[in-house]
């Protein structure tokens, strides 16, 4: 049999093409289909499509049937070009462990060649130069250890002449990184740009050469082609900034695009607090981004990333410990009816059980679990639910004035402004958050959601006018936010000390880097921060407080940093991926219990 191997640029795809069927063709089929989903697949009779990342985990199992068959094999210029490329940071891969760091007078030397003037804690020191020696990385420091520091720095490092950057990263990163880049390199005349617009302003902007674009992980599918071009026809280093955002890998449409470009850039790195949201499979599509050459699975990607990552722990910053309460607070008595009805419709709806692989199952799960913390939270929430089956012991429930949550949560921040203390609140659900900012008026209060426009200091109700009132104002004794939209990018470290959760949702790295907005590099060393978390016994806060203590503790393990905080996830209950099996595991045992207790 005769097998030829070809590249297809334009979608990142290899070609193989057979002269006979026979036994070592099936064989390449099959090795195929092991590496890749079969959706992703497309063949005839003598030919297979399948994504290039995906080829390059199947090339062992493909050369062993070719040679085992005595097969011959023929490549194109641009695979050749490619596999060698790939065997080459295989090769670098395999010798990271004991890879040679640069000395502490190279490093300096590339900096200051590139006109790098920040001058490089103790910790980043140690994390550039482990960086600098392979063609792909990963920084997991904390909020305040400066990943951005340390990858315009790795840049630096392995920058060849006429290199580029393009970053992948959330739209409210942009201006992070523009400011970084003016601050860190003064003198040097870098054109940053923003791939926004629609495509064809896009491909535009790339015709100009820019030396840094910023696109968001929203965009980058529908610029996938403008981008892959870009890549191939330049030496092009590609950074993920928050790249827990493509963690469902070839499952989802962004971490399907950024795998079919991962063997492209000539160097990468991705920065993240959150390798794992949900657990160690969430580490396998970002590993693979980095060395799309190297098989990574559940059993052996934790082992994998080890020699190629680095962190800063907030330990290792000398960051004050931060104290955490948790709150009980009883449901009414009305509540506590309505809430066991609902727990014995929702077990008999489940009564089958989880299939892993219904998704759909997942999803209507999830948002089971989102109407329970919603009743609990605030039953009003409900009533904005149509077709709401129980309407009139929804009504008997808000007959009896607001939940104790919110009872209990305006009566502290009350408490605690009368101490002069400042209070930020936490709510996932955006009518809660306008609310308590509604009834704590009196207190200067304000609030931030996903509704609420970024843009500068001066202009009116902006995210960014808010948080300067919150600092500067002295009658602002409260902030009401929602973590998805304001657990990242502002520091309120100096001013406030104290936060309260009004609920939580499940995802553990929205969680902890809204814990990071009061407790982070800058505290005095006799600060106390102090997180207060309401939970209501017998209900669903406490499957949510079981999973985030244990994907909490799992992160932590992988990471060896029992301090361990991470970058925020947009919490989505459409998107199953923001709830997984086990939390639907522990969601549907705990309404099991409820339901058999009524």
């Amino acid at each position: 049999m005769r097998l030829r191997i070809d590249y297809l640029p334009q979608t990142r795809e290899a070609l193989l093409t057979t002269d006979e069927i026979g036994k070592a063709w099936i064989a390449i089929i099959r090795a195929c289909q092991d590496n890749a989903d079969t959706n992703l697949i497309k063949q005839n009779e003598k030919e297979i499509i399948l994504p290039w990342w995906s080829f390059l985990l199947a090339k062992e199992s493909i050369g062993y049937h070719l040679a085992r068959n005595n097969s011959q094999v023929e490549f194109s210029d641009d695979a050749k070009r490619l596999l060698q490329d790939a065997l080459e940071k295989t090769t670098l891969y395999q010798k990271a462990s004991e890879a040679i760091e640069i000395s502490d007078s190279s490093l300096n030397k590339k900096l200051q060649e590139y006109g790098f003037t920040r001058k490089l804690t103790e910790e980043q020191i140690k994390n550039v130069k482990k960086l600098a020696a392979l063609p792909a990385g990963a920084t997991f420091s904390v909020p305040g250890a400066g990943k951005t520091t340390e990858a315009l720095a790795y840049f630096c490092c392995r920058r060849e002449k006429d290199s580029k950057l393009v970053i992948v990263c959330p739209k409210n990163a942009f201006a992070v990184w523009e400011e970084q880049i003016a601050t860190i390199f003064p003198e040097q005349k870098i054109s940053v740009v923003r791939l926004t617009g629609g495509v064809n302003n896009i491909q535009s902007i790339v015709e100009n050469d820019p030396d840094v674009s910023l696109i968001t992980y929203q965009q980058l599918p529908y610029a996938d082609s403008i981008i892959a071009n870009y890549l191939l026809s330049k030496k092009v280093f590609v950074f993920l900034d928050e790249s827990h955002r493509m963690k469902r890998g070839d499952n989802g449409v962004i971490g399907s695009t950024i795998l079919s470009l991962s063997h492209l850039p000539k160097s990468k790195c991705i920065m993240s607090g959150t390798p794992m949201p949900n657990g160690i499979g969430d580490l396998i599509p970002q590993f693979r981004f980095l060395y799309p050459e190297i098989q990574a699975a559940q059993d052996n990607v934790k082992d994998l990333i080890k020699p190629i990552y680095v962190r800063t722990t907030k330990k290792q910053l000398d960051i004050p410990p931060v104290t955490r309460i948790l709150t009980k607070v009883n449901l009414s008595p009305a509540q506590r009816v309505l809430y066991q009805l609902l727990c014995s419709e929702y077990a008999r709806e489940n009564h089958a059980g989880l299939s892993a692989l219904d998704r759909r199952k997942l999803r209507s799960i999830g948002k089971s679990a989102l109407r329970l913390l919603q009743l609990v939270s605030n039953p009003a929430l409900l009533a904005k639910k149509v077709n709401f089956e129980h309407k009139d012991l929804l009504n008997a429930v808000l007959s009896e004035g607001d939940s104790p949550k919110l009872e209990y949560i305006t009566n502290r921040a009350r408490f605690l402004a009368a101490q002069g203390k400042k209070t930020i609140i936490w709510s996932s659900f955006v009518s809660n958050v306008e609310l308590i900012a509604a009834r704590l008026y009196d207190l200067g209060a304000d609030y931030i959601h996903g509704g609420v426009e970024a843009g500068n200091e001066e202009e009116e109700n902006t995210r960014e006018r808010k948080i300067k009132r919150f600092h500067d104002d002295d009658n602002a004794f409260v902030l009401v936010a929602n973590p998805a939209a304001c657990s990242e990018g502002i520091s309120l470290h100096t001013v406030c000390h104290h936060a309260i959760y009004l609920d939580r949702n499940y995802n553990a790295a929205q969680y902890l880097q809204s814990e990071d907005r009061i407790h982070r590099l800058g505290l005095k060393k006799d600060q106390k921060t102090t997180i207060e978390i309401l939970c209501s016994p017998d209900t669903v806060d406490e499957s949510v407080l079981n999973r985030l203590t244990n994907k909490i503790k799992l992160m932590g393990d992988v990471l060896d940093d029992p301090d361990l905080n991470i970058d925020p996830i947009p919490f989505d209950p459409d998107n199953d991926s923001e709830f997984d099996q086990e939390d639907a595991i522990d969601f549907l045992s705990h309404i099991k219990a409820e339901a058999l207790a009524t």
